[in-house]
């Protein structure tokens, strides 16, 4: 079965940065793209970012873009989302996500699997 792993949410104050990982297992990683979603209190899960399977295409929500870059290491069935100048509305459960498809989507509904989430809290 799949399962998608997130770490390295945590505590930081604004402008920082921090470096999220999530580790894939259970499908042919390689095929499919990934994305990255995040949930903040009170509102609905929106798009971050999105990586194509072989990690020559990336694409961002408006408000990280700049900011935030996603990545992929095939060889290690792991993609990543390094987060830097964060805001404090950047914080929220980020999710990863593993699309029905190679190619990068934002749409939630495109996504077959997810994590379980991680905090990210920025201070200000």
């Amino acid at each position: 079965q799949v399962q998608l792993v997130e770490s390295g949410g945590g505590l930081v104050q604004a402008g920082g940065s921090l470096r999220l990982s999530c580790a894939a297992s259970g499908r042919t990683f390689s095929r499919y793209a990934m994305g990255w979603f995040r949930q903040a209190p009170g509102k609905e899960r929106e798009f971050v970012a999105a990586i194509t399977r072989s990690g020559s295409g990336t694409y961002y929500a408006d408000s990280v873009k700049g900011r935030f870059t996603v990545s992929r290491d095939n060889a290690k069935n792991t993609v990543y989302l390094q987060m830097n100048s964060l805001k404090p509305e950047d914080t929220a459960v980020y999710y990863c996500a593993m699309a029905s498809t190679g190619w990068v989507v934002p749409a939630e509904t495109r996504y077959d699997y997810w994590g379980q989430g991680t905090q990210v809290t920025v201070s200000s």
